[in-house]
């Protein structure tokens, strides 16, 4: 599968989209207007092993809610994301067997170097 969850309305997102400047293979899933599904998010989380490691801890409704003040388990690290698009740590490329997740340069360097060669 080669696929890439954004938001469309995330500056960074589309940066990083026309850096690595993503083959028409690749499908592309604005999250905010068609949200992760629980299959998808499972996938996810095979390919990363974590649900902690495709949370963004620097959502505003992070803060809001107080959920930084808390510990949180994985499965509520994975009801959050499904909650609401804003959890999931974006992009998130999925390339065959691979999975790039953020927007760190070293992250995006990596999803570059593994779709182009």
């Amino acid at each position: 599968m080669k696929k890439i969850y954004y938001l469309s309305t995330c500056d960074t997102c589309t940066r990083i989209m026309k850096e690595i400047e993503l083959p028409s293979a690749f499908i592309q899933q604005d999250i905010k207007t068609d949200p992760l599904t629980e299959e998808q998010l499972d996938e996810l989380y095979n390919l990363s092993g974590s649900y902690e490691a495709l949370f963004n801890k620097r959502a505003r409704l992070y803060r809001e809610r107080g959920l930084n003040n808390e510990p949180l388990e994985e499965d509520k690290y994975a009801e959050l994301i499904l909650e609401h698009y804003t959890f999931l740590k974006r992009p998130v490329i999925v390339n065959n067997d691979q999975i790039f997740i953020g927007n760190s340069k070293k992250t995006v360097e990596a999803a570059k170097e593994a779709i182009h060669n």
